[in-house]
């Protein structure tokens, strides 16, 4: 059994752990650890089992997978975490590590493999084991909807709502800097209350495969995001907000770099 420790409460913890499984064990059904509430969309878990973080020390899987913290979200996990006869595997991807480093344990874990999934800073990268090696992520196949994003702006984000009305705005300043007044279509999962009537609301799980057709892509600087329009970069529009962990300001940085 593989079981991935996917704590954190946005969808892209989930999308970034489906595309490892796609990559590193495709046709796998591996058993999801998390309490994010948008593994109540069939389309975001997959072929997947969910239990909840709690599970762990009654498992015995032979690989264990832990996302982004390697000391869990709160530095709850150590090397007394891992159940006995586990392959441990850590997902590395950037983080604000002075703000994480203080939560990790007097006995971390010794991962057996460690896949560093972007530039991370310096004093991370020290951290974690010297056989560290990049990874490139697949993600599975996703349908593309017609008639949906063709020469529109596409702005996406899973929420909070101010986020989404920031990433509106910025839309929108940035078509009037460009002197031009496009379609603007926001893909997510749930439509705003406040959502402006001239905006359209689509909620496709992955959002992806709009992405080749849209004029424009605005986005937040998460990781999945940034990740997934590296081959549409030139019409990408990054606005990064403050995380208590993700450092996307940086991402935003090395992206525009």
């Amino acid at each position: 059994m593989i079981a991935c420790y996917v704590r954190g409460g946005g969808l892209g913890h989930l999308t970034r752990i489906r595309a490892y499984l796609h990559t590193c064990h495709p046709g796998a059904t591996a058993t999801i650890l998390t309490a994010s509430a948008f593994t109540a969309d069939p389309r975001v878990l997959g072929p997947h089992r969910l239990l909840p973080a709690e599970a762990l020390p009654s498992l015995r899987p032979s690989t264990l997978v832990v996302d982004a913290f390697p000391a869990g979200l709160d530095g709850e996990l150590s090397a007394a975490s891992v159940p006995p006869g586990a392959r441990t595997v850590h997902l590395a991807r950037l983080l604000r590590w002075d703000a994480y480093r203080p939560l990790l344990p007097a006995e971390p874990i010794a991962f057996d493999e460690t896949w560093l999934l972007e530039d991370l800073t310096p004093e991370h990268r020290a951290y974690l084991p010297g056989t560290a090696a990049p990874l490139t992520l697949s993600d599975p196949p996703g349908v593309t909807p017609r008639g949906v994003a063709e020469g529109s702006w596409l702005i996406v984000h899973s929420g909070p709502g101010p986020e989404i009305q920031e990433l509106l705005g910025y839309a929108r300043d940035c078509a009037a800097a460009e002197g031009v007044r496009p379609r603007l279509v926001l893909a997510c999962p749930r439509r705003p209350g406040d959502l402006p009537a001239d905006v359209a609301h689509v909620d496709p799980y992955p959002a992806w495969p709009l992405f080749a057709t849209a004029a424009r892509v605005i986005t937040a600087a998460g990781f999945n995001a940034v990740r997934q329009m590296r081959p549409w970069r030139a019409k990408h529009l990054m606005l990064p907000f403050p995380r208590r962990f993700d450092d996307q300001y940086t991402r935003a940085s090395l992206a525009r770099r």
